[in-house]
């Protein structure tokens, strides 16, 4: 069976998985560091799965294990984690005028992370209305699999992973940036974009030099989103 002789709501599917596919080289090493992290910091495999399971965010699981490791109370763990994901806000904007009205967009949307907004971002507008559900639906699924998946890999085997090869823990932590990084870097020829990323970068290096790294996500976001939304107009003018 070919893409082309499939229907147009299968060959969606197909499609999402081929393009997850190269997000599985960041997906997976992230996840297994996250499974050995977790089990250091005193929780169970099945629990560490759980967390990749049901909370599903990169940065916040991280400090959501170290919080909890340090004994910090509930609301704390709690408010930082949302902190850190109010991120997600400002990818609406940009999502939205290739979604449908479709009732399981909004089910769909937990599997909204860094990497599949910006590969969603270039790719849905390219397919047909049809087979956008289904891409994204597939995308979502394999990558967040694949977390799962490493997360448990990590929990059981990390210990025995990074005692054979050391390297591996060092390298892990930059695998999602720079993955992140490749997928954004075709918009850095729009001066829109290249505009709004460059404040994002900035404000987030501002903060981390104070000391904020975990609020500096959000506001890196929000900063950059307004910068992109305040251009707009501006150009439009000059159309």
């Amino acid at each position: 069976m070919t893409l082309s002789t499939t229907s147009p709501h299968n060959r969606g599917w197909l499609l999402g998985l081929r393009d997850a596919i190269p997000l599985l080289s960041g997906y997976i090493p992230v996840a297994i560091s996250f499974g050995l992290i977790a089990i250091q910091s005193g929780f169970t495999p099945l629990q560490a799965v759980l967390i990749s399971l049901l909370v599903y965010a990169g940065a916040s699981q991280f400090m959501f294990v170290g919080l909890a490791a340090t004994g910090a109370p509930l609301w704390l763990v709690v408010s930082m984690s949302l902190l850190i994901n109010l991120r997600h806000l400002v990818y609406a904007p940009g999502l939205a005028p290739s979604l449908n009205n479709s009732r399981w967009w909004p089910w769909m949307m937990h599997g909204l992370t860094d990497q599949i907004f910006a590969l969603a971002l270039n790719r849905l507008p390219q397919l047909e209305p049809g087979q956008r559900l289904s891409w994204y639906s597939s995308a979502a699924m394999l990558a967040w699999g694949s977390w799962v998946v490493g997360t448990a890999v990590g929990a059981l085997t990390g210990d025995w992973l990074m005692s054979r090869w050391p390297l591996v823990g060092q390298v892990t932590p930059f695998a999602l940036p720079a993955l992140f990084l490749v997928l954004l870097a075709p918009y850095a020829t729009n001066p829109r974009w290249a505009i709004s990323l460059s404040l994002a970068i900035l404000t987030a290096l501002m903060m981390a030099l104070y000391g904020l790294s975990n609020i500096g996500i959000p506001l890196a976001a929000i900063c950059g989103a307004l910068c992109f939304q305040l251009i707009k107009p501006r150009r439009q003018q000059h159309a």
